[in-house]
Protein backbone atom coordinates (compact mmCIF):
# COMPACT_ATOMS: atom_id res chain seq x y z
CA UNK A 1 0.00 0.00 0.00
CA UNK A 2 1.40 3.04 -0.77
CA UNK A 3 1.93 5.80 1.61
CA UNK A 4 -0.45 8.83 1.38
CA UNK A 5 1.08 12.23 -0.16
CA UNK A 6 2.82 14.28 2.79
CA UNK A 7 1.05 17.76 3.32
CA UNK A 8 1.31 20.85 5.35
CA UNK A 9 -0.67 21.37 8.46
CA UNK A 10 -3.40 24.07 7.81
CA UNK A 11 -2.86 27.37 10.31
CA UNK A 12 -4.44 30.84 10.07
CA UNK A 13 -2.64 33.74 8.38
CA UNK A 14 -1.49 36.85 10.12
CA UNK A 15 -4.43 39.68 9.73
CA UNK A 16 -3.15 42.38 8.45
CA UNK A 17 -3.12 45.98 10.15
CA UNK A 18 -3.88 49.08 8.31
CA UNK A 19 -3.55 52.80 9.82
CA UNK A 20 -7.03 54.49 9.07
CA UNK A 21 -6.84 58.68 10.03
CA UNK A 22 -9.17 58.90 12.76
CA UNK A 23 -10.81 61.93 13.58
CA UNK A 24 -9.15 63.62 16.82
CA UNK A 25 -7.16 66.09 15.42
CA UNK A 26 -8.19 70.02 15.81
CA UNK A 27 -10.72 70.16 12.81
CA UNK A 28 -11.94 67.06 13.07
CA UNK A 29 -16.03 66.48 13.58
CA UNK A 30 -15.48 65.42 17.25
CA UNK A 31 -16.59 67.35 19.99
CA UNK A 32 -19.63 69.69 20.94
CA UNK A 33 -19.92 71.02 17.59
CA UNK A 34 -21.13 67.32 16.30
CA UNK A 35 -23.50 66.91 19.46
CA UNK A 36 -26.86 65.95 17.96
CA UNK A 37 -24.76 64.61 14.68
CA UNK A 38 -23.32 60.96 13.24
CA UNK A 39 -20.15 61.27 14.67
CA UNK A 40 -18.69 58.32 12.16
CA UNK A 41 -18.48 60.66 9.13
CA UNK A 42 -15.26 61.77 7.79
CA UNK A 43 -13.70 64.98 6.67
CA UNK A 44 -12.91 65.32 2.65
CA UNK A 45 -9.23 65.43 3.04
CA UNK A 46 -9.71 62.22 5.42
CA UNK A 47 -11.70 60.68 2.25
CA UNK A 48 -8.92 61.90 -0.17
CA UNK A 49 -6.03 60.45 2.47
CA UNK A 50 -7.89 57.30 2.27
CA UNK A 51 -8.32 56.79 -1.31
CA UNK A 52 -4.61 57.70 -2.02
CA UNK A 53 -3.53 54.92 0.77
CA UNK A 54 -6.22 52.37 -0.95
CA UNK A 55 -4.14 53.36 -4.30
CA UNK A 56 -0.68 53.24 -2.17
CA UNK A 57 -1.42 50.03 -0.44
CA UNK A 58 -2.71 48.43 -4.34
CA UNK A 59 0.34 49.19 -6.13
CA UNK A 60 2.61 48.01 -3.29
CA UNK A 61 0.87 44.92 -3.05
CA UNK A 62 0.82 44.53 -6.84
CA UNK A 63 4.58 45.56 -7.05
CA UNK A 64 5.40 43.06 -3.77
CA UNK A 65 3.34 40.16 -6.04
CA UNK A 66 5.04 40.86 -8.93
CA UNK A 67 8.89 41.05 -7.26
CA UNK A 68 7.35 37.60 -5.57
CA UNK A 69 6.05 35.88 -8.80
CA UNK A 70 9.22 37.19 -10.24
CA UNK A 71 11.90 35.66 -7.99
CA UNK A 72 9.49 32.84 -7.72
CA UNK A 73 9.70 32.03 -11.14
CA UNK A 74 13.71 32.91 -11.33
CA UNK A 75 14.08 30.27 -8.28
CA UNK A 76 11.56 27.71 -9.90
CA UNK A 77 13.70 27.63 -12.84
CA UNK A 78 17.27 27.92 -11.26
CA UNK A 79 15.70 24.95 -8.93
CA UNK A 80 14.77 23.03 -11.92
CA UNK A 81 18.00 23.22 -14.01
CA UNK A 82 19.73 22.38 -10.26
CA UNK A 83 17.55 19.52 -9.45
CA UNK A 84 18.26 18.76 -13.39
CA UNK A 85 21.70 18.77 -12.60
CA UNK A 86 21.50 16.89 -9.19
CA UNK A 87 19.60 14.27 -11.08
CA UNK A 88 21.92 13.30 -14.44
CA UNK A 89 25.10 13.86 -11.50
CA UNK A 90 23.77 11.08 -9.21
CA UNK A 91 22.90 9.29 -12.26
CA UNK A 92 26.08 9.61 -13.16
CA UNK A 93 27.41 8.83 -10.00
CA UNK A 94 25.02 5.79 -9.15
CA UNK A 95 26.43 4.76 -13.20
CA UNK A 96 30.23 5.04 -12.08
CA UNK A 97 29.21 3.21 -8.72
CA UNK A 98 27.91 0.28 -11.04
CA UNK A 99 30.33 0.11 -13.42
CA UNK A 100 32.91 -0.35 -9.87
CA UNK A 101 30.33 -2.94 -8.62
CA UNK A 102 30.49 -4.87 -11.77
CA UNK A 103 34.43 -4.79 -11.73
CA UNK A 104 34.79 -6.51 -8.77
CA UNK A 105 31.46 -8.25 -8.98
CA UNK A 106 33.41 -10.16 -11.91
CA UNK A 107 36.53 -10.82 -9.71
CA UNK A 108 34.95 -12.49 -6.90
CA UNK A 109 33.07 -14.08 -9.85
CA UNK A 110 36.34 -15.76 -11.35
CA UNK A 111 37.51 -16.25 -8.03
CA UNK A 112 34.64 -18.27 -7.38
CA UNK A 113 35.03 -20.20 -10.35
CA UNK A 114 38.84 -20.30 -9.99
CA UNK A 115 38.56 -21.70 -6.57
CA UNK A 116 35.76 -24.49 -7.51
CA UNK A 117 38.31 -25.84 -10.13
CA UNK A 118 40.86 -25.65 -8.21
CA UNK A 119 39.21 -27.11 -5.69
CA UNK A 120 37.93 -30.28 -8.06
CA UNK A 121 41.44 -30.63 -9.13
CA UNK A 122 42.46 -30.87 -5.29
CA UNK A 123 39.68 -33.85 -4.63
CA UNK A 124 41.53 -35.16 -7.30
CA UNK A 125 44.86 -35.33 -6.10
CA UNK A 126 43.36 -36.48 -2.98
CA UNK A 127 41.67 -39.32 -4.28
CA UNK A 128 44.84 -40.60 -6.09
CA UNK A 129 46.37 -40.19 -2.89
CA UNK A 130 43.95 -42.51 -1.08
CA UNK A 131 43.99 -44.66 -4.10
CA UNK A 132 48.05 -44.84 -3.35
CA UNK A 133 47.65 -45.40 0.03
CA UNK A 134 45.42 -48.37 -0.34
CA UNK A 135 47.95 -49.88 -3.37
CA UNK A 136 50.52 -50.01 -0.63
CA UNK A 137 48.60 -52.39 1.40
CA UNK A 138 49.74 -55.20 -1.34
CA UNK A 139 53.09 -54.09 -1.33
CA UNK A 140 53.13 -54.35 2.78
CA UNK A 141 51.32 -57.54 2.66
CA UNK A 142 53.49 -58.93 0.31
CA UNK A 143 56.55 -57.85 2.35
CA UNK A 144 55.53 -59.14 5.75
CA UNK A 145 54.47 -62.39 3.50
CA UNK A 146 58.20 -62.77 2.62
CA UNK A 147 59.64 -62.12 5.95
CA UNK A 148 56.60 -64.77 7.28
CA UNK A 149 58.01 -67.53 4.77
CA UNK A 150 61.78 -66.36 5.11
CA UNK A 151 61.51 -67.37 8.85
CA UNK A 152 60.03 -71.40 8.54
CA UNK A 153 63.78 -71.73 6.42
CA UNK A 154 65.82 -74.26 8.35
CA UNK A 155 69.38 -74.58 10.04
CA UNK A 156 71.80 -73.14 9.14
CA UNK A 157 69.95 -71.46 6.13
CA UNK A 158 67.89 -69.55 8.62
CA UNK A 159 70.36 -66.53 8.13
CA UNK A 160 70.09 -62.23 8.06
CA UNK A 161 70.81 -62.39 4.80
CA UNK A 162 70.73 -59.39 1.83
CA UNK A 163 67.37 -60.55 1.00
CA UNK A 164 66.04 -60.29 4.53
CA UNK A 165 68.09 -56.80 4.41
CA UNK A 166 66.18 -55.52 1.54
CA UNK A 167 62.68 -56.77 2.84
CA UNK A 168 62.91 -55.07 6.00
CA UNK A 169 64.02 -52.13 4.07
CA UNK A 170 61.09 -52.03 1.75
CA UNK A 171 58.99 -52.55 4.68
CA UNK A 172 60.27 -50.01 6.31
CA UNK A 173 60.01 -47.26 3.61
CA UNK A 174 56.54 -48.85 2.98
CA UNK A 175 55.92 -47.88 6.25
CA UNK A 176 56.79 -44.16 5.86
CA UNK A 177 55.61 -43.45 2.47
CA UNK A 178 51.76 -44.42 4.69
CA UNK A 179 52.53 -42.22 6.63
CA UNK A 180 53.70 -39.39 4.36
CA UNK A 181 50.35 -40.10 2.47
CA UNK A 182 48.34 -39.94 5.57
CA UNK A 183 49.71 -36.39 6.23
CA UNK A 184 49.47 -35.50 2.48
CA UNK A 185 46.22 -36.53 3.13
CA UNK A 186 45.09 -34.71 5.88
CA UNK A 187 46.98 -31.44 3.94
CA UNK A 188 44.51 -31.67 0.99
CA UNK A 189 41.37 -32.31 3.25
CA UNK A 190 42.65 -28.91 5.12
CA UNK A 191 43.23 -27.14 2.11
CA UNK A 192 39.67 -28.06 0.19
CA UNK A 193 38.37 -26.96 3.62
CA UNK A 194 39.94 -23.50 3.00
CA UNK A 195 39.03 -23.64 -0.12
CA UNK A 196 35.45 -24.02 0.50
CA UNK A 197 35.34 -21.90 3.21
CA UNK A 198 37.01 -18.41 1.28
CA UNK A 199 34.84 -19.77 -1.86
CA UNK A 200 31.91 -19.29 0.54
CA UNK A 201 32.85 -16.02 1.83
CA UNK A 202 33.48 -14.77 -1.70
CA UNK A 203 30.06 -15.91 -3.20
CA UNK A 204 28.46 -13.81 0.03
CA UNK A 205 30.42 -10.89 -0.95
CA UNK A 206 29.66 -11.46 -5.02
CA UNK A 207 25.25 -12.15 -3.62
CA UNK A 208 25.57 -8.79 -1.73
CA UNK A 209 26.89 -6.84 -4.47
CA UNK A 210 24.51 -8.53 -7.16
CA UNK A 211 21.89 -7.45 -4.54
CA UNK A 212 23.30 -3.86 -4.46
CA UNK A 213 23.95 -4.02 -8.26
CA UNK A 214 20.45 -4.69 -9.02
CA UNK A 215 19.06 -1.78 -6.70
CA UNK A 216 21.69 0.67 -8.46
CA UNK A 217 20.94 -0.30 -11.48
CA UNK A 218 16.70 -0.03 -10.71
CA UNK A 219 17.80 3.36 -9.32
CA UNK A 220 19.69 4.22 -12.67
CA UNK A 221 16.53 3.69 -14.49
CA UNK A 222 14.19 5.92 -12.46
CA UNK A 223 13.23 9.45 -13.51
CA UNK A 224 10.26 12.14 -12.49
CA UNK A 225 7.67 9.68 -14.64
CA UNK A 226 8.54 6.83 -12.70
CA UNK A 227 5.02 5.70 -11.41
CA UNK A 228 6.52 3.79 -8.30
CA UNK A 229 8.73 6.71 -6.66
CA UNK A 230 7.28 8.36 -3.22
CA UNK A 231 8.61 10.40 -0.49
CA UNK A 232 10.60 8.78 1.94
CA UNK A 233 11.42 11.50 4.07
CA UNK A 234 14.17 10.32 6.87
CA UNK A 235 16.05 8.38 3.56
CA UNK A 236 18.85 11.13 3.60
CA UNK A 237 20.31 10.00 7.32
CA UNK A 238 23.18 8.17 6.74
CA UNK A 239 23.42 4.66 8.79
CA UNK A 240 25.34 4.44 11.22
CA UNK A 241 27.31 1.15 9.85
CA UNK A 242 27.70 2.25 7.08
CA UNK A 243 31.16 1.58 4.74
CA UNK A 244 33.02 4.45 3.07
CA UNK A 245 34.33 3.82 -0.40
CA UNK A 246 37.69 2.81 0.84
CA UNK A 247 36.62 0.78 3.51
CA UNK A 248 34.13 -1.06 0.63
CA UNK A 249 37.13 -1.34 -1.41
CA UNK A 250 39.86 -2.36 0.93
CA UNK A 251 37.13 -5.17 1.94
CA UNK A 252 36.61 -6.81 -1.11
CA UNK A 253 40.09 -6.88 -1.73
CA UNK A 254 41.45 -8.62 1.79
CA UNK A 255 38.62 -11.41 0.62
CA UNK A 256 40.33 -11.46 -3.10
CA UNK A 257 43.89 -11.88 -1.79
CA UNK A 258 42.91 -13.94 0.61
CA UNK A 259 41.10 -16.70 -1.77
CA UNK A 260 44.19 -15.93 -4.40
CA UNK A 261 46.40 -17.01 -1.55
CA UNK A 262 44.68 -19.92 -0.80
CA UNK A 263 44.25 -21.02 -4.49
CA UNK A 264 48.33 -20.97 -5.03
CA UNK A 265 48.76 -22.65 -1.34
CA UNK A 266 46.52 -25.41 -2.94
CA UNK A 267 48.23 -25.05 -6.88
CA UNK A 268 51.27 -25.63 -4.47
CA UNK A 269 49.90 -28.84 -2.35
CA UNK A 270 48.96 -30.14 -5.91
CA UNK A 271 51.93 -30.11 -7.16
CA UNK A 272 53.51 -31.08 -3.75
CA UNK A 273 51.15 -34.30 -4.11
CA UNK A 274 52.24 -34.82 -7.60
CA UNK A 275 56.38 -34.89 -6.52
CA UNK A 276 55.48 -37.63 -3.56
CA UNK A 277 53.07 -39.93 -5.56
CA UNK A 278 55.76 -39.43 -8.06
CA UNK A 279 58.79 -40.04 -5.55
CA UNK A 280 56.99 -42.70 -3.54
CA UNK A 281 56.28 -44.93 -6.39
CA UNK A 282 59.31 -44.74 -8.23
CA UNK A 283 61.24 -45.37 -4.79
CA UNK A 284 58.61 -48.26 -4.52
CA UNK A 285 59.48 -49.73 -7.62
CA UNK A 286 63.51 -49.17 -7.24
CA UNK A 287 63.39 -51.00 -3.99
CA UNK A 288 60.85 -53.94 -5.60
CA UNK A 289 63.42 -54.20 -7.71
CA UNK A 290 66.27 -54.20 -5.21
CA UNK A 291 64.40 -57.11 -3.52
CA UNK A 292 63.58 -59.14 -6.48
CA UNK A 293 67.20 -58.55 -7.74
CA UNK A 294 68.89 -60.17 -3.87
CA UNK A 295 65.68 -62.64 -4.34
CA UNK A 296 67.42 -63.98 -8.35
CA UNK A 297 71.40 -63.80 -6.59
CA UNK A 298 70.00 -65.89 -3.34
CA UNK A 299 68.56 -68.43 -5.47
CA UNK A 300 71.26 -68.60 -7.71
CA UNK A 301 73.85 -68.75 -4.01
CA UNK A 302 71.23 -71.35 -2.81
CA UNK A 303 71.55 -72.94 -6.46
CA UNK A 304 74.97 -73.45 -6.59
CA UNK A 305 75.63 -74.56 -3.42
CA UNK A 306 72.76 -77.42 -3.82
CA UNK A 307 74.43 -78.43 -7.00
CA UNK A 308 77.83 -78.30 -5.19
CA UNK A 309 76.07 -80.48 -2.25
CA UNK A 310 74.35 -82.87 -4.83
CA UNK A 311 78.27 -83.29 -6.35
CA UNK A 312 79.81 -84.34 -3.20
CA UNK A 313 76.75 -86.75 -2.25
CA UNK A 314 77.45 -88.46 -5.50
CA UNK A 315 81.63 -88.49 -4.30
CA UNK A 316 80.87 -89.67 -1.30
CA UNK A 317 78.60 -91.85 -2.14
CA UNK A 318 80.79 -93.62 -4.64
CA UNK A 319 83.39 -93.39 -2.05
CA UNK A 320 81.62 -95.53 0.41
CA UNK A 321 80.65 -98.13 -2.16
CA UNK A 322 84.42 -98.55 -2.56
CA UNK A 323 85.38 -98.12 1.04
CA UNK A 324 82.39 -100.85 1.48
CA UNK A 325 84.45 -103.12 -1.03
CA UNK A 326 87.59 -102.14 0.77
CA UNK A 327 86.41 -103.05 4.05
CA UNK A 328 85.25 -106.73 2.47
CA UNK A 329 88.75 -106.88 0.71
CA UNK A 330 90.18 -106.28 4.06
CA UNK A 331 88.06 -109.13 5.92
CA UNK A 332 88.74 -111.75 3.20
CA UNK A 333 92.40 -110.72 3.14
CA UNK A 334 92.28 -111.36 7.02
CA UNK A 335 90.30 -114.50 6.95
CA UNK A 336 93.04 -115.48 4.08
CA UNK A 337 95.82 -114.87 6.60
CA UNK A 338 94.11 -117.53 9.09
CA UNK A 339 94.75 -120.79 6.96
CA UNK A 340 98.65 -119.98 6.70
CA UNK A 341 98.82 -118.72 10.65
CA UNK A 342 96.63 -122.31 11.24
CA UNK A 343 99.51 -124.43 9.16
CA UNK A 344 102.32 -122.27 10.74
CA UNK A 345 101.09 -123.09 14.23
CA UNK A 346 100.03 -126.37 13.54
CA UNK A 347 103.49 -127.28 12.19
CA UNK A 348 105.07 -126.02 15.27
CA UNK A 349 102.65 -127.28 18.05
CA UNK A 350 103.48 -130.64 15.71
CA UNK A 351 107.05 -130.05 15.87
CA UNK A 352 107.30 -129.28 19.41
CA UNK A 353 106.28 -133.27 20.22
CA UNK A 354 110.00 -134.03 18.35
CA UNK A 355 111.71 -136.82 21.23
CA UNK A 356 114.81 -135.90 22.86
CA UNK A 357 117.59 -134.60 20.83
CA UNK A 358 115.58 -134.16 17.53
CA UNK A 359 113.76 -131.01 19.52
CA UNK A 360 116.05 -128.88 17.62
CA UNK A 361 116.04 -125.19 16.64
CA UNK A 362 116.68 -125.21 13.17
CA UNK A 363 116.26 -123.29 10.28
CA UNK A 364 112.84 -125.05 9.85
CA UNK A 365 112.18 -123.99 13.33
CA UNK A 366 113.12 -120.32 13.02
CA UNK A 367 111.57 -120.03 9.62
CA UNK A 368 108.18 -121.32 10.86
CA UNK A 369 108.25 -118.92 14.24
CA UNK A 370 109.24 -115.82 11.95
CA UNK A 371 106.20 -116.75 9.17
CA UNK A 372 104.03 -116.86 12.31
CA UNK A 373 104.84 -113.69 13.81
CA UNK A 374 104.88 -112.19 10.36
CA UNK A 375 101.30 -113.84 9.54
CA UNK A 376 100.19 -111.89 13.53
CA UNK A 377 101.74 -108.72 12.25
CA UNK A 378 99.61 -109.19 9.11
CA UNK A 379 96.62 -109.69 10.99
CA UNK A 380 97.40 -107.08 13.14
CA UNK A 381 97.72 -104.47 10.68
CA UNK A 382 94.88 -105.57 8.41
CA UNK A 383 92.56 -105.51 11.66
CA UNK A 384 93.63 -101.59 12.17
CA UNK A 385 93.25 -101.19 8.68
CA UNK A 386 89.68 -103.20 8.89
CA UNK A 387 89.11 -100.05 11.94
CA UNK A 388 89.95 -97.47 10.12
CA UNK A 389 88.30 -98.30 6.85
CA UNK A 390 84.96 -98.81 9.23
CA UNK A 391 85.54 -95.83 11.12
CA UNK A 392 85.87 -93.92 7.63
CA UNK A 393 82.62 -95.62 6.34
CA UNK A 394 80.68 -94.35 9.32
CA UNK A 395 82.44 -90.83 8.69
CA UNK A 396 81.12 -91.13 5.01
CA UNK A 397 78.18 -92.28 6.30
CA UNK A 398 77.73 -88.78 8.80
CA UNK A 399 79.01 -87.40 5.57
CA UNK A 400 76.38 -88.61 3.74
CA UNK A 401 73.58 -87.60 6.03
CA UNK A 402 74.82 -84.48 6.46
CA UNK A 403 75.04 -84.04 2.91
CA UNK A 404 71.52 -84.94 2.04
CA UNK A 405 70.58 -82.85 5.21
CA UNK A 406 71.95 -79.85 3.66
CA UNK A 407 70.60 -80.10 0.35
CA UNK A 408 67.07 -80.75 1.66
CA UNK A 409 67.13 -77.49 3.66
CA UNK A 410 68.24 -75.54 0.22
CA UNK A 411 65.94 -77.08 -1.71
CA UNK A 412 63.59 -75.76 1.02
CA UNK A 413 65.01 -72.43 0.92
CA UNK A 414 64.85 -72.49 -2.68
CA UNK A 415 61.53 -73.35 -2.39
CA UNK A 416 60.59 -70.57 0.21
CA UNK A 417 62.52 -67.85 -2.18
CA UNK A 418 61.21 -68.96 -5.69
CA UNK A 419 58.45 -70.48 -5.23
CA UNK A 420 56.62 -69.20 -2.34
CA UNK A 421 57.82 -65.48 -1.93
CA UNK A 422 58.93 -64.47 -5.64
CA UNK A 423 55.97 -65.88 -7.14
CA UNK A 424 53.98 -63.37 -4.24
CA UNK A 425 55.81 -60.54 -5.26
CA UNK A 426 54.86 -61.22 -9.59
CA UNK A 427 51.59 -59.30 -7.94
CA UNK A 428 53.71 -56.80 -7.30
CA UNK A 429 51.70 -53.28 -8.24
CA UNK A 430 52.90 -50.93 -10.86
CA UNK A 431 54.16 -47.81 -11.27
CA UNK A 432 50.61 -46.02 -12.31
CA UNK A 433 48.61 -47.68 -9.74
CA UNK A 434 51.62 -46.66 -6.98
CA UNK A 435 51.21 -43.20 -8.21
CA UNK A 436 47.35 -43.68 -7.67
CA UNK A 437 46.03 -43.30 -11.50
CA UNK A 438 44.59 -46.91 -11.44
Amino acid sequence: KEPAPQTVPACQLPRKLYDVARNTGAHTSSGLATSGFRTAKYLLDEWFQNCYARYHQAFADRDQSERQRHESQQLAAETEALSQRTQQDSTRKVGERLQDMHGWKSELQRQVEELVSETELLLAQKQRLERALDTTAGPYSIVTDNLQCRERRQHPDLVRDCVEIELLKEAELIRNIQELLKRTIMQSVSQTRLNREHKETCEMDWSDKVEAYNIDEACCRYNNQSPNVQFYPHSATLEESASTPETWAKFTQEHLYRAERERLASINLRNLIDCILQDTSEDLRLQCDAVNLAFGRRCEELEDARHKLEHHLRKTLREITDQEHNIAALKQAIKDKEAPLKVAQTCLYQRSHRPNVELCRDAAQFRLASEVEELNLSLAALKEKLLEAEQSLRNLEDTRMSLEKDIAVKTNSLFIDRHKCMAHRAHYPTVLQLAGYQ
